[in-house]
């Protein structure tokens, strides 16, 4: 592993500008890639480049990076934080040490919590939670419709008033096409952006993975990708009709991310997203029930998981997320058909993305550009970049450092993780937010 001269405890809680020196400076937003540094002054990039060293900054805390790459910290647009509700889950203080020990900077929270996050009362409340709780930047995701019932818009103009960053359905899709274009339509107005589930629950009732051989041979109950394709087709139109900004949450076969495509090339308002377990896990790591691998949309062929890698190498694929979605033992230790969705990952994104890059699938920017400036753009946030003023949002990893994943050493309060005794390469070492040290792998205790 490479070493790393680390912040001293004195310069965290300091004021003072801080120089991270003697680094591979990555920016996805500009393309840069080079060695240098970063000043960082009042908690934003006051200057960076070939020129910042420790001898030409002056009286300044140094960070001496030793080589190592200084990125923009990554945006996870996809969190269920747990709170509030379900608190025995995860709460906004624990999933935002697991963010920071995994480079991930800011966290956009999905509205399905209990209650749900449809009023502006509750957008207030995350937002002034994650300011006394998260080490991390939080932003909430609003209800697209009253309850995530699908029957009744929101009030999308006061919850976007009030802080809400996008707008969502949580878990399940709109199947009455007027509400979905009525929310459309209204968003239009406030340039805000609807994140969608793509499920058609009749296709999928009952249904606990991907329809296929696998499932067969298993004696589960599968659900086809026209699932997710059908209702994908469907917004598409809608978005044609409204001008509508839209944004699927998760994409995950080969026929949405050709959708996906075609609209772009239509030139509409069109993004998507894919999680992190569906570039890097297919069915068949189920394997012997294994209902750590049960989320949704479930994991697919070998074939749709390489039309993932290809949708992210070429652009058509806009972000990656973590779908981090904490789930206790008692939902996970039960039979397969009745285990309950959903996987942490926030801790160990970055890690898993870093295989598309070691296996020569996915370049080191193309990767980091779908974890920053992408979703940046997209949310109208001023950080995932490395330029002059943006918000000193950064991580610093280590690309070829080996480490495996132990579930009892992970900061989410649940232990669910897919890669539970995998084997990675690369890691974060410091995480910086806003300027401020958050994370600093050289304190973790050793196993």
């Amino acid at each position: 592993m490479t070493t790393m001269q680390p912040l001293a405890q004195d310069q965290r809680a300091s004021s003072r500008p801080i120089a991270l020196v003697n680094a591979r400076l990555i920016d996805p937003f500009s393309g840069l890639d080079q060695m240098g540094g970063v000043l960082i002054v009042d908690g934003s990039i006051a200057d960076l480049g070939p020129h910042i060293t420790e001898g030409s900054v002056g009286d300044v805390d140094i960070g001496d990076c030793a080589g190592c790459v200084l990125a923009p910290g990554l945006i996870d647009m996809l969190v269920s934080a747990g709170e509030p509700g379900h608190e025995h889950r995860e709460t906004l203080a624990t999933a935002s040490r697991a963010a920071a020990a995994g480079g991930v900077t800011t966290i956009i929270c999905g509205p399905n919590t209990d209650p749900v996050i449809d009023d502006v009362a509750l957008v207030d409340f995350i937002l002034r939670r994650a300011r006394d709780t998260a080490l991390v930047n939080v932003h909430p995701m609003a209800a697209m419709t009253k309850g995530l019932l699908g029957e009744e818009m929101s009030e999308i103009g006061l919850l976007h008033d009030a802080g809400a960053i996008a707008f969502a359905n949580g878990k399940s899709s709109v199947a009455n096409a007027r509400v979905m274009r009525n929310v459309l339509a209204y968003a239009k107005d406030f340039g805000a952006l609807i994140v969608h589930h793509l499920e058609d629950a009749s296709l999928s009732k009952d249904a606990v993975m991907n329809e296929g051989e696998v499932a067969t041979r298993l004696g589960l109950r599968g659900v086809t990708t026209a699932a997710e394709t059908i209702v994908l087709e469907r917004d598409i139109r809608l978005v044609e009709l409204t001008g509508g900004r839209y944004h699927a949450s998760q994409i995950s076969c080969r026929e949405s991310l050709d959708v996906i495509r075609e609209a772009k090339v239509q030139g509409l308002p069109v993004t998507c997203g894919v999680s992190i377990n569906h570039l890097t896990l297919n069915e068949n790591d189920i394997g012997p029930y294994r209902t750590f691998f049960k989320m949704n949309p479930p994991l697919r062929t070998e074939d749709d998981r390489r039309a993932m890698i290809e949708g992210v190498a070429s652009g058509d694929i806009d972000v990656i997320v973590s779908a981090h979605d904490p789930r206790g033992a008692e939902g996970k230790r039960r039979p397969f058909a009745e285990a309950a969705d959903g996987v942490v990952g926030l801790e160990t994104l970055l890690a898993a993305a870093l295989r598309l890059y070691h296996n020569g699938e996915v370049e080191l920017h193309q990767l980091l550009q779908a974890m920053t400036a992408n979703p940046a753009r997209l949310l109208g946030l001023a950080s995932g970049q490395l330029t002059k003023g943006a918000p000193a949002d950064l991580m610093v990893i280590d690309l070829t450092v080996p480490w495996s994943v132990e579930p009892e050493q992970l900061r989410s309060k649940s232990k669910n993780t897919p890669f539970d005794g995998a084997r990675f390469e690369g890691r974060t070492l410091l995480t910086l937010v806003a300027g401020r040290l958050v994370y600093n792998y050289a304190d973790q205790p050793t196993p």
